[in-house]
């Protein structure tokens, strides 16, 4: 079945930022479970990497110019690396299971590579599927 594609008006129609705002809830509700003594520690970290990501993805799609685009992409995907290793810490503190937020993480790392690549590709008329 082909996807049907249509121009994106706002960042929100971005599937690339759909899930990235997913994880976001998703890191927020793990967060949540970690001791008091994390409050202002590993848990404020992950979650201002976690923003960061879909936060930078809608900064950049206003941006003009295929370069201006692209470094914000690579900033979100910066990122999303530091969000995976803060996931990856918490699990070997036994601080929740990560895994299914791991899968995220990678899909979401998938997409963006792929989006980057577009926007530098491309003369950016930008397309994104309705699931």
């Amino acid at each position: 079945m082909a996807a049907d594609r249509r121009m994106a008006r706002t960042f929100e129609d971005l599937l690339v930022w759909q899930k990235s705002h997913e994880l976001v809830l998703s890191v927020y509700k793990l967060t949540a479970t970690f001791p008091k003594s994390e409050t202002y520690g590993l848990s404020i970290q992950m979650r201002r990497a976690v923003v960061s990501v879909p936060a930078n993805i809608a900064e950049g799609f206003r941006k003009r110019g295929k370069p201006d685009k692209a470094r914000f992409m690579n900033t979100a995907e910066g990122s999303l690396e530091e969000t995976r290793y803060y996931l990856k810490l918490a699990q070997d503190l036994g601080y929740g299971q990560t895994a299914a937020i791991l899968r995220q993480v990678e899909e979401i790392s998938r997409l963006l590579d792929a989006y980057s690549k577009a926007i530098l590709a491309s003369d950016f008329w930008l397309l994104v599927r309705d699931f």
